[in-house]
């Protein structure tokens, strides 16, 4: 029986044929330490097939092989799908593996029970977005500062709109800052892995649409009070009426700044705008 868990990852690196390309946001995690520790912090999670996008050299995947039933493995780059389909053809053999050649972001994905991933960093964010609303736990890289602001608390500097949003799907934690020095080639930034528990949020929204949308609005104005973030932003949330929402709303929500508010504060503004300000019926 093959055994996983303990591949080289420097050797990998080699037997792949080709470096990363900094060009295509590639940076390959080969620190053994930070790779042995990753799986640890899914172990409450289901393992019985996990999706891994941006496979790589295959260091993680590798890892994620010694833990997982099955693994599915999302690669963009054609010659990095056909070493890992070389590397781990026994996976393949024995249906433990599936190699998906294609962009994350385009391809159809596998029903999966929770992704581990080292994200490409310059689409990390749509990715996080397109996998989060699935409503599986993950664990994720990102860079520290993406990772700052997605777990970021209310009237915190790092508190935005991706605070509301991530936490609309799910509790987020940073679980290890991962230092510059664990990938090759070294990124400008240090890296962070984040684990994703989901859960209902403790509100309630007209559409999921309509609140994200409502949410990308005023955060464009997240330096104004919410009166006039309504008001300046209805060519982004589709509202015809934003005077009847600021006129409806409470005084102190509306003098208050996006920074300051609670996602139910956020969910309760949505819900009024969705009522009586006339949104378009796109969503």
């Amino acid at each position: 029986m093959t055994e996983y868990g303990s591949r080289d990852p420097d050797a990998l690196v080699r037997r792949a044929g080709k470096r990363a390309d900094t060009r295509q946001d590639q940076h390959f995690l080969v620190d053994d330490r930070v790779l042995d520790r990753i799986p640890t912090y899914a172990e409450e999670m289901d393992l019985s097939h996990v999706l891994e996008i941006g496979g790589g050299p295959g260091a993680l995947t590798d890892r994620l092989l010694a833990v997982a039933d099955r693994v599915t493995v999302v690669e963009r780059d054609p010659d990095f799908a056909a070493h890992l389909r070389q590397e781990f053809a026994d996976a393949i053999a024995t249906d433990r593996l599936t190699v998906v050649e294609g962009d994350a972001l385009d391809v159809e994905l596998p029903e999966f029970t929770a992704s581990i991933s080292n994200l490409p960093y310059g689409a990390s964010s749509e990715i996080a977005f397109r996998l989060l609303p699935e409503g599986k736990p993950l664990v994720l890289m990102f860079q520290q500062e993406f990772a700052e602001r997605m777990v970021a608390e209310p009237a915190t500097d790092d508190y935005g709109r991706l605070s509301v949003t991530a936490g609309h799907y799910a509790e987020a934690e940073i679980v290890e800052t991962v230092p510059k020095q664990a990938f090759d080639p070294q990124p400008r930034v240090t890296s962070a892995l984040v684990r994703t528990t989901p859960r209902e949020p403790d509100y309630s929204v007209p559409s999921d649409e309509f609140f994200l949308t409502f949410l990308k609005a005023v955060f464009t104005q997240r330096r104004k009070t919410m009166r006039n973030a309504v008001r300046n932003t209805a060519h982004i949330s589709g509202l015809s009426d934003p005077d009847a929402v600021v006129d409806a709303a409470e005084e102190g929500l509306m003098s208050a700044r996006a920074g300051k508010l609670t996602p139910a504060d956020f969910a309760g503004l949505a819900t009024l705008a969705y009522e009586v300000g006339e949104p378009d019926d796109d969503d």
